[in-house]
C-alpha cells in the first residue's frame, strides 16, 4: 500500500513537472514568435466566456447552450465597440469642427507663428508655409515608403493575431467539457492545472490594470479640464482624449504612449508652449504611475512593487515591449505554480 502510495505520488511529480515544463516552453514561444496580442486575445475571450456562461446557466440554460449565448454576446459587444470606433474615427477625420484636418491646419498655423521666435539659424529647419510643410511631408513619406509599408504589414499581422487569437479562445472554451479532473489522463489534468493558474493570473491582472487604466484617465481629465484651462488653454477634443486615455489606458504601457500622444499633439495645435506643458506634465505623472502600477498590479498577484518591477524589467530586456506587457501576468503565474508547491 505505501509503495503504491509513493508510486502514485512520484508519477503525480513527473507530470506536473513534464507540463510546468510544456507551459514554460509555451510561454516563452509566445514572446519568442512574436504572438502574443494572440495569446492575450484568446485568454481574455476564454476567460470572458466562462466569467459570462453562469450568469446565463442561472436562467435555466444547459452549461453548453450557455457558453454559445455567452460567446455570441461577447462578439455582438465586441462589434458594437468596434462600429463605434470607426464611426467615431470617422467623425473626427471627416464631420466634425474640431475633426483632424482642422487640427493639423492649426499645427501648421502654429509653426508659422514660432518661427518669428525662434533663431534665424533655425528657421531653414522649419517650413515656411503650409504648403512647403506639405511638401516636405509628401517627400519624406515618398522617403520612408519602404518603412510605411512596413508598418502596415506589422499592423495587418496584429489584426489577424488578434482575430485568430479570439477564435482560438472561443472554440477552447466551447469545446471545453469541464469533466471532473480525477476522469482525465494524468498529463492532461496536469496542464489543466497549469492553463487555471495561467487565467487566474490573467484575470487578476486584468482586473488590475482597469484600475490603473481608470487612475490614469483621472488625472488626465484634472490636468486637461482643470489644470490647463487654469492657464487659459483649452484643448479641442478634451472629452475624446479623456475617452481614448482610459480605452488605450487598458494596455499595458503601449496604452499609456498611444493616448499621451494624442494630448501632446492636440497640444502643439495650441501652442509648443501648451505641447512642452503637456509632455512634461505626462512624463512626470507617468514616472510617478510607474511605481503606483507596480504597486497595484504587485496587490493583485501578492508581490511586492519592487519584485514587480524588476521583472518588467527583466522582461523588457528581454523580449522589449511585449515583454513589459507580458511580465505582470507571467510573474503572476509563476509566483501560482510556487505558492501551490509552498516553496515561497
Amino acid at each position: 500500500m505505501t509503495a503504491s502510495t509513493g508510486s502514485t505520488l512520484a508519477d503525480r511529480i513527473r507530470y506536473d513537472i513534464a507540463a510546468q515544463i510544456m507551459m514554460l516552453v509555451a510561454l516563452f514561444g509566445v514572446l519568442s514568435l512574436g504572438l502574443l496580442a494572440a495569446f492575450l486575445t484568446g485568454v481574455l475571450v476564454y476567460e470572458l466566456i466562462h466569467a459570462v456562461t453562469p450568469l446565463i446557466s442561472a436562467r435555466g440554460l444547459k452549461h453548453r447552450t450557455s457558453k454559445a449565448v455567452a460567446l455570441a454576446l461577447i462578439a455582438v459587444i465586441a462589434i458594437l465597440v468596434l462600429s463605434s470606433g470607426v464611426a467615431g474615427l470617422t467623425a473626427l477625420l471627416t464631420d466634425r469642427s474640431d475633426n483632424v484636418v482642422v487640427l493639423m491646419q492649426k499645427m501648421a498655423d502654429t509653426v508659422q507663428t514660432a518661427r518669428s521666435h525662434i533663431p534665424a539659424w533655425a528657421q531653414d529647419y522649419i517650413p515656411a508655409t503650409t504648403e512647403e510643410l506639405q511638401k516636405e511631408s509628401s517627400q519624406w513619406l515618398r522617403d520612408h515608403a519602404s518603412e510605411l509599408q512596413s508598418v502596415g504589414e506589422n499592423f495587418g499581422r496584429l489584426i489577424f493575431h488578434i482575430v485568430v487569437g479570439a477564435v482560438i479562445g472561443a472554440l477552447a472554451a466551447l469545446g471545453d467539457a469541464s469533466p471532473h479532473p480525477a476522469s482525465l489522463p494524468p498529463l492532461r489534468r496536469a496542464l489543466v492545472e497549469r492553463a487555471e493558474f495561467l487565467g487566474g493570473a490573467f484575470r487578476r491582472v486584468v482586473f488590475a490594470q482597469v484600475r490603473i487604466s481608470a487612475l490614469n484617465t483621472v488625472l488626465t481629465a484634472f490636468f486637461l479640464m482643470v489644470i490647463l484651462p487654469a492657464f487659459g488653454i483649452n484643448l479641442p477634443l478634451a472629452k475624446t482624449l479623456i475617452a481614448v486615455t482610459f480605452l488605450a489606458g487598458l494596455l499595458p504601457v503601449i496604452g499609456n504612449l498611444i493616448s499621451n500622444t494624442a494630448i501632446v499633439v492636440v497640444s502643439l495645435s495650441i501652442s509648443p508652449y501648451a505641447a512642452i506643458g503637456s509632455l512634461t506634465f505626462l512624463v512626470v505623472i507617468h514616472k510617478l504611475e510607474y511605481f503606483v502600477n507596480a504597486r497595484i498590479i504587485g496587490s493583485q498577484i501578492r508581490s511586492r512593487a519592487w519584485e514587480m518591477l524588476v521583472a518588467m524589467l527583466v522582461m523588457e530586456a528581454g523580449f522589449g515591449i511585449a515583454g513589459v506587457i507580458a511580465a505582470p501576468v507571467y510573474y503572476a503565474y509563476v509566483k501560482d505554480e510556487l505558492s501551490a508547491r509552498k516553496l515561497i
